[in-house]
């Protein structure tokens, strides 16, 4: 079935309207357009092809990690103004406070567009975009390609050497101290995995340095420069109402 929406833009142009902004707002620490371009974002999201459901799944870690990053600005961030707590090395204050809830507005900026434009990423997609539109080493972006394949296989071999140690008696003691045992047969596994993919791919020819062809055309239209300029017309944005309030100050200055 093929796939309509933002979920059939070519991945090359999600990730550049990603960075666009990213790179943008990290140029700053302001709340001018960190709140900017947050509030654009919240409009344009709901057009990026997620279901309610899937959207708040996918973007959990974000909503759970602004505000511990902001916690964290809060209590150990540069002291100014009137004082709240003042602890050892917490120290809370009025300027603390503004920074902390600033960083926590700008990761969302920078996280939720990302995350959301990436949840409807196909790897092989990506890869053949990758190699033909930005024209990276073919080894590179096909062993990338290999190793991020190879991820989804982890859960299952976890489980199965939770079976398999349950099956020999070794698992009697609780989860958490088992982790390191489990940790490090899932590194060896990993290893010989690997070592056994790479062995496979250059007797298949993937490791050579003629002309390659490739399966799937990857294609970039209009669809894709339209995603870019709305990225880049998103920071721009920021940009602009940042200047204007005069809240914009370069972060290396």
């Amino acid at each position: 079935m093929s796939r309509r929406g933002v979920a059939a833009i070519n991945p090359v142009a999600k990730v550049a309207a990603s960075l666009l902004i990213a790179l943008t707002l990290a140029l700053s620490v302001d709340a001018a357009s960190a709140v900017t371009a947050l509030a654009l974002e919240l409009v344009l999201l709901p057009f990026a092809g997620l279901s309610w459901g899937r959207f708040w799944r996918r973007t959990a870690a974000v909503w759970i990690a602004a505000p511990l990053a902001g916690l964290t600005v809060a209590l150990y961030g540069r002291a100014s103004g009137h004082v709240y707590l003042d602890w050892l090395f917490v120290h809370v204050t009025d300027g603390s406070l503004r920074v902390a809830a600033i960083i926590a507005v700008r990761v969302l900026a920078i996280a939720l567009p990302a995350v959301a434009l990436f949840a409807t990423v196909d790897a092989t997609e990506l890869a053949d975009g990758l190699a033909q539109l930005l024209h990276l080493p073919a080894r590179f972006v096909l062993g990338a390609l290999a190793a991020l394949r190879l991820v989804g296989l982890m859960r299952d071999d976890l489980t199965a050497l939770e079976l398999a140690r349950r099956a020999r008696g070794v698992a009697d003691r609780g989860r958490v101290l088992r982790l390191p045992g489990l940790a490090f047969a899932l590194f060896v596994l990993s290893i010989r995995r690997g070592s056994a993919l790479a062995t496979a791919m250059e007797a298949r020819g993937f490791g050579g340095d003629g002309l390659r062809t490739w399966a799937r055309p990857s294609h970039f239209g209009a669809r894709e420069v339209l995603l870019i300029v709305v990225g880049a017309s998103l920071a721009a944005a920021a940009v602009v109402v940042a200047a204007t309030t005069g809240q914009w100050v370069f972060i290396g200055g």
